[in-house]
Formats: C-alpha cells, structure tokens, sequence
C-alpha cells in the first residue's frame, strides 16, 4: 500500500478543492495515483448531481466580466441550493474564475464545454464541485454584451447584476454607465425603449387597459383611445431610456446620458437576478 502523507493530501486538495478526508479517502484508494485520485473525486461528484439533478438551484452569485477595453462583457450566475453556499469564499472565487473564462465564448454550450484547468472543462469543473459542495450546482444565466463601451453593475449581495452598453466612449462615460447600469438593476426595465417592446406584451397590455376601462364603465367608443394613454404610461415606467432616472426623477435616463454627450446612446443592457 502506497504511503499516503499529509503533503500529498494537501496537493490534491489545492488541486481539486475537495475536503481534507475525501481527498485522503480517494488517494489511498487510488494508491498515490494524483491522476486516479482526481478522477475519483470527479465520479464522487457525477454521483452527487445525479442524486440531486431534481433539486431546485435558486440561490447563489451573479458576476459581471468585462474585457481590458470594455468593448465586450458577460453575466453569468453560478447556482446552487442554499445562500450558506452563496456566500462561501470558495464558491465566490469559482464564479468569478467562471466569469473570466465565459467571456470568451458566445453562447452557454460552448462555454460549458470550454477548458477549465487540468483536464476538465467547465461543465466538469462544476460537476467536480457539486461532490466537494454537495449542493447541486449549475450555470443559471449567461448573457454576452457589446458595444463601443460597457458599463457594469453588481449588487452588494451579488444576486443582481447588470450590464449596459454604449455608442461611443466619452470622457466622464464611466461614471454614468456605472449609474445607468444601477438603474438597470434597480428599476427592471423590459425593454430599451418602445420600439424594443415585444409587439406580444404591447397588445397583452393594451387589451388589460381596455379591460380595466370596461370594468371601470368606460364606453367602448373610447376605449382604444384611453388604452393608448395608458400604454405610453407603460412605455415610461418599463423602458430604460423613458425611464425617470433614479438620482433624479426630474429627468429621464436618456436625458441624464445626453447631458454628458449629446449623441450619447444607451444601446443595449442585460440583466440577471437570482432568487
């Protein structure tokens, strides 16, 4: 039998992340074999998820990544079960190692199938992690973004994040893709601006105003009317740029960006929210 010692227990825990006894259990099992010692710990983890594939994963930390010139970002939020996970260290540093590598893939397939570190690619770092953790855990979202400058927001309790993105990079940008990407994760907004809105959530709330009128007794000559009103009340409340601006409800988010610039854009954002 291979002479197991507290430095060798020590590596493979640096390597994998894995508990000091599961990390000692699978070397002795694996005779002092780094490699079969890995694998074991990574079937551990492939029997824990299957274990807990039906397990809801609603809690744990969205991260914002953007590149050196700010040109391109992405959101993703890594899942697991319970907030005692979402706020150990460890799991926060996963995430954002996560965060670095899905910057440079388009979509979440690629992303999950990207290399990780020694061997492992994404989806089986994650796996790997579900048996160290025993939570079950998953990539929730992943949502890329361009523009000519992005501006980014993480809530303090990292279960919001935002991303904004801009026409052109100004002097003085920084500070005001920092508050809009605030006001993105504030006030949810469903849309850019009205000619954003889907054309099924226009009619869904234009037949509730109209059925609200009816309720109300309004003839049904004025219905349409009124319903148009009621509409660019929605477009005001639920579309960034028509948005009151959240430092000063006196002007809209367009407004507050065109103080800067002019022909400053806002021209996308993405949000996501946990929990």
């Amino acid at each position: 039998m291979a002479k197991i010692t507290a430095a060798d227990v020590n590596k493979l825990r640096k390597m994998t992340g894995a508990g000091m006894m599961d990390c000692k259990n699978a070397l002795v099992e694996a005779e002092g074999d780094f490699d079969k010692a890995i694998e074991i710990l990574r079937k551990k983890g492939q029997k824990v998820a299957a274990k807990r594939a039906d397990r809801e994963s609603s809690e744990g930390v969205v991260v914002a990544t953007l590149n050196d010139d700010r040109t391109r970002g992405v959101l993703i939020s890594l899942n697991c079960e319970t907030d005692f996970v979402a706020k150990n260290e460890d799991f926060i540093k996963l995430a954002e190692a996560l965060g670095k590598i899905a910057l440079n893939y388009d979509t979440k397939e690629e992303f999950l199938q990207a290399p990780f570190a020694e061997g492992l690619t994404v989806a089986d770092k994650i796996t790997e992690q579900t048996g160290v953790i025993g939570e079950k855990l998953e990539i929730g979202a992943f949502e890329p973004l361009e523009g000519a400058y992005l501006g980014s927001y993480i809530h303090s309790n990292k279960k919001i994040g935002t991303l904004v993105a801009f026409n052109k990079a100004p002097e003085g940008i920084e500070e005001v893709a920092h508050n809009v990407a605030m006001q993105v994760a504030a006030m949810n907004p469903i849309a850019l601006d009205e000619a954003s809105v889907p054309q099924e959530i226009v009619d869904k709330e234009l037949e509730i105003a109209k059925e609200q009128l009816r309720n109300e007794g309004k003839p049904e000559n004025m219905l349409d009317k009124i319903a148009q009103g009621k509409l660019k009340k929605f477009f005001k409340e639920s579309t960034l740029v028509n948005q009151a601006y959240i430092k000063d409800n006196k002007k809209t988010v367009g407004a507050y960006v065109k103080e800067l610039d002019p022909e400053l854009q806002i021209t996308g954002f993405k949000r996501v929210a946990l929990g």
